[in-house]
């Protein structure tokens, strides 16, 4: 033995079990325990003790009716709380409004009409007044199966809607519209977060999320009786092949016992047709490589099957989109545009549509036709319903989002301080910045600082890395869920040709240009565009245009936009230094930008257009021109400076 290994064994009294010594341990182990463990403090507020519909959401559960469970009408009911965010509550209740009217989402490709309990139509403006003091809004969508069959979606709406207010003992505050846009006929039901008493309404978990389906379901099968055996049937058959997760699914994850399904917990209680369907499912799974077959019969499901089959889903979904868009029956295939893949690149191309990703959110999608004829499915995320880019417009897809115009000013002043950015180094950089202006920047290294792109020292400095904008630009197509678009040209190429002012043509490169699709069309543009600018002997030598040329047709095209805007006054063009508070009404798309229509009394002024600008979209607003850009702010007060 060597000598490291000895030891000395020392004996204890004689019968001693270290009784003292487990004592010393258990109370060791109790005080790490107590360390370890949270403090039994006072919990958090969370309303479920005065949240209406608890009993309700239970109940509606263990419902009795005069059908089986199975030969129920099915109907699908999403549920979003919105709630205010500071300062830009009303404005965001306003767009979510005005995105759900939206034109084509009726039955004759028109706007939806808001109605409620007693009216057909109601106006909207008065809802938003209502909703203006609310802290949350409620925002349902209602999507019966069966819902063609249905004699009118408004009268289910307001049987469910009357059937809630007896569940929650309270009246609601509420209007909805019909969509007949998708496949599926659906209902968007808006909800104001106040009772009949002015309180604020919160609503048990349980009934939002189980109970109102199940009353919403049961008002269904009311009307059009139990579902019988050749329709379950059918939906049954196509649950078996389906390329995304379904009801059977959701029975196989119940029946399996981690994940292996040798011996499925409750398996020999199912009908002979029901192991039939989930045998024919598990050799489909089988066969997308989401379970493998066991020697004995037995099926084993691989980790991440449910999320990789949700995945599958919408990589379908989005394919049929491309593929409805188009509607061509040309055999050429879409892709799906992920800004997160290494191979992912900038694409220029035309927008042939957009739609609903997920319009609780207003999470929106494009449908894009690229210059080399590719086409491709670009998610948006959240996305104002007025700062979508239009059908024809061109567009740029950067690789991994694009940074914002604040981003730039913060690396330019970090470039010249040894990579840090603080308040007073932007004050001793733009001596003539606001400091609200100089706030939304901190706010904005604050945010990323947060998500782990940044630092802060005890000075409250900012250590500002050299890929600063890579960063951002990733942050931004994390924050936003999709991809953040660079609009060329709010006008198409068609548009372009003869238009008397600068226009995305007079920038492209021939030799860029493909003979597929969008490329083509751009290639015929750019030639007649040409020999429009040679007839007005706007070219120079070189091909291009002659020097000033620009500035001067872009001053034109701005004039004769402003002449063509009747009954808003006098048109005030802002110089630098110059400021305005007016009401934003609208933007207007010109040749050579997006710009926003903001009126006062007898005058009215065209500033550069932002996104931004479209949450305030009637609302007064103050504008300033400085060097480089426009400064805004809500109302008249100093507000949100940009």
């Amino acid at each position: 033995m060597s000598g490291e290994d000895e030891f000395t064994p020392r004996l204890g009294k004689l019968c001693d079990a270290g009784a003292a010594g487990g004592r010393r341990f258990r109370a060791e182990l109790k005080r790490a325990g107590r360390r370890l463990s949270s403090s039994v403090g006072k919990t958090a507020f969370s309303g479920a003790q005065i949240a209406r519909g608890t009993g309700a959401g239970r109940a509606s559960l263990f419902r009795q009716t005069p059908h089986p469970k199975l030969r129920m009408r099915r109907v699908v009911v999403k549920v979003h709380i919105a709630r205010a965010a500071r300062g830009l509550g009303p404005a965001a209740f306003r767009a979510h409004l005005r995105y759900i009217q939206r034109d084509g989402v009726d039955r004759d490709g028109e706007g939806g009409e808001l109605y409620g309990r007693d009216a057909d139509r109601i106006d909207g403006a008065l809802f938003e007044e209502r909703s203006a003091s609310d802290r949350h809004q409620f925002r349902f969508i209602v999507s019966p199966e069966d819902a063609a069959d249905l004699r009118t979606q408004r009268e289910t709406v307001r049987a469910l809607m009357a059937q809630a207010e007896k569940d929650l003992g309270t009246k609601l505050d509420w209007v909805a519209v019909d969509h007949h846009n998708t496949g599926h006929p659906h209902t968007h039901i808006v909800v104001r977060g106040k009772d009949q008493l002015g309180r604020d309404l919160i609503i048990a978990r349980d009934y939002l999320t189980e109970g109102l389906r199940t009353r919403a379901s049961a008002i269904v099968t009311d009307e059009l009786g139990p579902r019988r055996d050749l329709e379950i049937a059918r939906a049954q058959e196509r649950d078996v092949t389906a390329g995304r997760l379904t009801r059977l699914d959701a029975r196989i994850e119940r029946l399996a016992r981690d994940g292996d399904l040798t011996r499925p917990y409750g398996m020999e209680k199912l009908s002979r047709f029901d192991r039939a369907l989930i045998q024919r499912r598990l050799e489909h799974l089988r066969g997308m490589g989401l379970a493998s077959a066991r020697g004995d019969g037995a099926f084993a499901l691989e980790e991440g099957w449910k999320e990789r089959l949700q995945a599958i889903g919408r990589e379908g979904d989005r394919i049929r989109e491309i593929a409805a868009a188009f509607n061509t029956g040309d055999g050429l295939s879409g892709r799906v545009y992920d800004p997160a893949h290494e191979q992912a690149r900038t694409i220029v191309g035309r927008v042939v549509t957009d739609g609903p990703e997920d319009e609780l959110r207003n999470r929106r999608y494009l449908i894009l036709e690229a210059l080399d004829g590719e086409r491709w499915h670009v998610s948006l995320g959240e996305t104002l319903p007025g700062a979508v880019p239009p059908k024809g417009s061109v567009v740029v897809l950067p690789s991994v989002g694009q940074p914002r115009a604040s981003d730039r000013t913060i690396a330019r002043i970090a470039a010249l301080n040894c990579g840090m950015f603080s308040d007073a180094l932007h004050e001793a950089f733009d001596p003539a910045s606001r400091p609200d202006y100089r706030l939304a920047h901190i706010r904005r290294l604050e945010a990323m600082r947060r998500a782990g792109f940044v630092t802060r020292d005890s000075d409250g400095r900012f250590a500002i890395g050299a890929d600063y904008l890579d960063k951002a630009a990733r942050f931004e197509a994390a924050r936003t869920g999709g991809v953040r678009v660079e609009v060329k040209s709010w006008l198409s190429v068609e548009a372009q040709i003869e238009r008397r002012a600068p226009v995305w043509l007079d920038a492209v490169d021939r030799e860029s240009l493909t003979g597929k699709g969008f490329g083509r069309e751009t290639a015929s543009a750019l030639s007649a565009r040409r020999a429009f600018l040679e007839r007005e002997g706007w070219l120079g030598e070189d091909g291009q245009l002659k020097s000033g040329m620009r500035d001067r047709l872009a001053a034109e095209e701005l004039k004769s936009a402003a002449d063509g805007i009747r009954g808003k006054g006098a048109f005030l063009k802002l110089e630098d230094g110059m400021s305005i508070s007016g009401v934003y009404e609208r933007p207007v798309d010109l040749a050579q930008g997006r710009f926003a229509l903001v009126t006062r009394s007898k005058e009215f002024t065209l500033v550069p257009w932002r996104p931004e600008l479209e949450r305030y979209r009637g609302a007064e607003i103050s504008v300033k021109a400085r060097a480089g850009g426009i400064d805004w702010s809500v109302g008249r007060a100093r507000g949100i400076g940009r």
